[in-house]
């Protein structure tokens, strides 16, 4: 949110738990590149970037194994 304050409109980042009609459950969220292409981050923000998407990676992972 440093590098551009408009990107504050996707953040925090949420997730969305839902089940489908077959009965299957899904976890969407936005991906955090998509956010920062979006927003016109600096590459600055690469490794803050990076650290979030793997942070979301392994609590999606977590997620899928409960």
């Amino acid at each position: 949110m440093q590098d551009k304050q408009i990107s504050g409109i996707d953040l925090p980042l949420k997730a969305l738990a839902w089940e489908d009609e077959q009965g299957k459950t899904w976890l969407t969220y936005n991906d955090t590149n998509w956010i920062a292409e979006k927003h016109g981050l600096s590459k600055e923000s690469d490794p803050i970037i990076k650290t979030i998407a793997d942070s979301v990676a392994s609590i999606t992972l977590l997620a899928a194994t409960i």
